[in-house]
């Protein structure tokens, strides 16, 4: 935060004017909130970072590119939607900061790239230093487990816009890949495997439907405990976003990969379908996973259909690598090493009478 200080005549009388801090900006709580999460950035720090958190701009050392013959920049930038508003209502602002950095640096990997740096964007109506540090920390985690730096970032308070309780995050994100090694349609052949990667949980899309349904039309508490979750509703809901970044890059590492997608807004389908080059069609059988519990209770609590379920959650599923047959194996047993549960399910086919790009088929195991 920064704030522009005038020069004035001397007044003899009681001092009546406006200030910054009358207008709900408290800098000191600022200038806390930044020494308080600086432990945190600094544990995300890479060797190519230079100088520390204060500056105006975010340094990286860009001559540890010259190992790439022909580095392409991958960018990508997010939110965590609605999810934020269980946060606040739970009184966790540790946690939100990993689905942050997961929005934005599943994106980046899609394409092969590993993750450089992020910064992000904190928007307040009141300053409680505790509380931005606290995000800052779930984002530093996340950035350790994408195996990015945080570069830097702007915390902003907004009263007469936003609730001193109220707050939103998004962020920015850069990432490198060979341009030989670029990921993508380009390279997906009839006969491929579609291997799932398993979701912690409804990651940080279709919240809006989530808390319609759970909250405000069920009128569940977020305290309640719930069985089949064992835990409550509110600890469910705001498991963190899966970050697979180190997980994909490991797979490029070992085997042969075509493709990744990111299952984000608009569900497996949709966005399978944006890396299916035209002619060939992704099959996905439903019958290979059991979606987690949370989903079948917003189906169930909201009467919702399974195709619009579909295309606002993600069923269980958070990242999809397309392989070739033969890299299969090796896929799988890397991704078990890592702790990634993940299967076959499915495979790229001609398009046939498919009108798109991917489709979802068979029902859901158990």
């Amino acid at each position: 935060m920064s704030a522009a200080s005038d020069k004035s005549t001397p007044s003899t009388g009681p001092v009546t004017g406006a200030s910054y801090a009358a207008a709900g900006v408290d800098i000191e709580a600022g200038d806390r909130a930044v020494e308080l999460m600086k432990e945190w950035v600094k544990k995300t720090q890479r060797p190519e970072v230079l100088g520390g958190l204060g500056g105006f701009a975010g340094l990286f050392d860009a001559s540890a590119l010259k190992r790439y013959e022909r580095p392409l920049l991958a960018s990508a930038t997010d939110g965590v939607g609605t999810k934020v508003d269980i946060a606040r209502r739970m009184g966790v602002y540790d946690t939100i900061g990993h689905d942050l950095v997961a929005m934005v640096m599943d994106d980046i990997v899609v394409c092969g790239a590993e993750p450089l740096f992020m910064t992000d964007y904190i928007c307040v109506g009141k300053v409680h230093p505790e509380r931005v540090a606290a995000l800052v920390k779930g984002i530093a985690e996340g950035c350790v487990l994408a195996g990015c730096a945080l570069v830097g970032g702007e915390t902003a308070e907004h009263p007469g816009l936003l609730g001193p309780d109220d707050f939103d995050v998004a962020g920015a994100g850069t990432g490198v890949v060979e341009a030989d090694r670029l990921l993508g349609a380009d390279r997906i052949r009839t006969g491929d495997a579609v291997i799932a990667m398993s979701a912690s949980g409804l990651h940080s899309n279709g919240y809006s439907l989530v808390r319609h349904v759970l909250l405000d039309r069920a009128g569940l508490s977020l305290d309640a405990r719930i069985e089949e979750f064992g835990r409550t509703l509110g600890e469910e809901l705001l498991e963190p976003t899966k970050i697979y970044s180190l997980d994909c890059l490991a797979l490029t590492r070992t085997t042969e990969v075509h493709a990744f997608s990111h299952v984000t807004g608009g569900g497996l389908a949709a966005n399978l379908a944006r890396v299916i080059p035209d002619g060939l069609h992704a099959v996905v059988d439903r019958s290979t996973w059991t979606p987690a519990p949370v989903f079948e209770l917003v189906g169930r609590t909201g009467d919702v259909e399974r195709l619009e379920l579909e295309k606002t959650l993600n069923m269980g599923v958070g990242m999809i690598a397309v392989v070739p047959q033969e890299s299969v194996d090796v896929a799988l047993a890397t991704l078990a090493d890592r702790g990634v549960e993940a299967w076959v399910a499915g495979e790229i086919t001609g398009r046939g009478e498919h009108p798109t790009g991917a489709a979802l088929v068979g029902d859901y195991a158990g």
